[in-house]
């Protein structure tokens, strides 16, 4: 027998092959460091149990983030699963990201696992902002339509074929949409975006001159949420309008890069009679979310013109649960964590009500983090992998 080198982060076990997808496409630019603006190439780690076949494979992918090591990863590996991690094109920088490219990326992926490794069912795990992703490529792709274009216009074939639908979806401490979710953190006291410094007292939420405290009236709470989708649509509306007097020129494919300010700035995170749980006042996922707002790490601090369209505006971008769920007929599981304080509960709930049919299960982790982390996320996260084992053998 081959001796097996276990790698830190890889489950007792279990072994972790690290490869490579690599597909060529017909883009008009590379928005992506290296590849020569065709070749596009996604990095994948494959978590198994040594020695032990399966025909299932649960696939995770994030827009932009790389999640091989989490513990629900390699928790799912330990349980027995065969589990892989396929990273978008876009690991680490969304700056540039066109959630229609992710989907093309997801499939790729799944057509390797199918094709060359040679799993016959797939599994899709939406984890956090990978929710969204896995219900709207399961629509997509139950629907066999593949891709035309994106969000921003820009003329962009998948094949159908290339987008193999799952046989069954499971969200994972995740949101609805990143424009929805970005929407519900951008801070709407910025009125212009050439003045980000000049802010609007009565909606700055770290502003301690600001008259409305916690706990927030409803009356503050509707403004504030009006406030913010119209900051979003002013955005969305100047990016047009860029977008326009470029493909007007003699360089249509040209992109313009520009920067967000105050993008985290969630009543909920100050206030916790909102959508009530166990999470912690005054903090976020990021850490503090006043540091965070105009700090280098907040969501959509950096974007492009194309990159906005597609992925944070409001009205346009595509890639939503909601509008997807009733689209798909695979079996549906929906894991929500009552101590995050990333994915709100009604976050879970919408996914949930969501979904058209009635072969879906929802499962709530009492006191459990986004990530599982805690003096008690290791009960938290077996009863969540307990769970996810439950679901698969009553629905595959």
């Amino acid at each position: 027998m081959a001796e097996h080198i276990v790698h830190p982060g890889t489950p007792k076990g279990c072994e972790r092959i690290a490869y490579a997808v690599g597909f060529t496409e017909n883009a008009t630019y590379s928005d992506v460091y290296g590849g020569g603006g065709a070749v596009v190439g996604l990095d994948c780690h494959l978590i198994r149990p040594i020695d032990t076949p399966a025909d299932t494979l649960i696939v995770f992918m994030h827009p932009v983030g790389g999640g091989m090591y989490l513990p629900m990863v390699r928790g799912l590996a330990r349980a027995g699963h065969h589990v892989l991690w396929a990273n978008s094109r876009y690991r680490g920088a969304d700056y540039a990201l066109t959630m229609e490219k992710v989907a093309c990326d997801l499939g790729e992926a799944i057509v390797d696992a199918k094709e060359r490794l040679g799993y016959s069912k797939i599994v899709l795990a939406g984890w956090s902002g990978g929710g969204s992703l896995s219900m709207w490529y399961q629509a997509l792709a139950e629907a066999g339509v593949g891709i035309s274009d994106t969000a921003a216009g820009d003329a962009y074939v998948v094949d159908a074929a290339r987008m193999p639908p799952a046989d069954a979806v499971m969200m994972l401490a995740a949101h609805v949409s990143r424009h929805q979710i970005f929407t519900e953190w951008i801070d709407p006291s910025i009125h212009d975006e050439n003045q980000p410094g000049v802010r609007d007292p009565e909606l700055n939420l770290y502003d301690p001159a600001n008259p409305n405290q916690p706990p927030y009236s409803a009356d503050f709470l509707e403004t504030f949420r009006a406030a913010q989708i119209a900051r979003n649509r002013r955005i969305t509306a100047w990016v047009k309008d860029e977008l326009a007097q470029i493909r007007a020129s003699d360089d249509p494919n040209r992109e313009l890069a520009f920067t967000v300010h105050g993008t985290m700035a969630d009543p909920r995170w100050l206030d916790p009679t909102i959508e009530p749980s166990d999470r912690q006042a005054g903090t976020c996922y990021l850490g503090d979310p006043k540091i965070v707002n105009d700090g280098p790490v907040g969501l959509a601090r950096f974007s492009t013109l194309r990159s906005w369209l597609s992925q944070w505006s409001y009205d346009d971008a595509r890639c939503d649960a909601r509008a997807s769920g009733a689209a798909i007929s695979v079996p549906a599981l929906v894991i929500g964590n009552t101590a995050d304080d990333a994915c709100t509960p009604s976050h879970t709930s919408r996914l949930f009500e969501s979904i058209g049919h009635d072969r879906k299960q929802l499962h709530v982790v009492e006191g459990a983090t986004h990530y599982y982390t805690g003096p008690n996320g290791r009960d938290h996260l077996q009863e969540a992998i307990a769970t996810i084992g439950s679901f698969l053998e009553a629905n595959l």
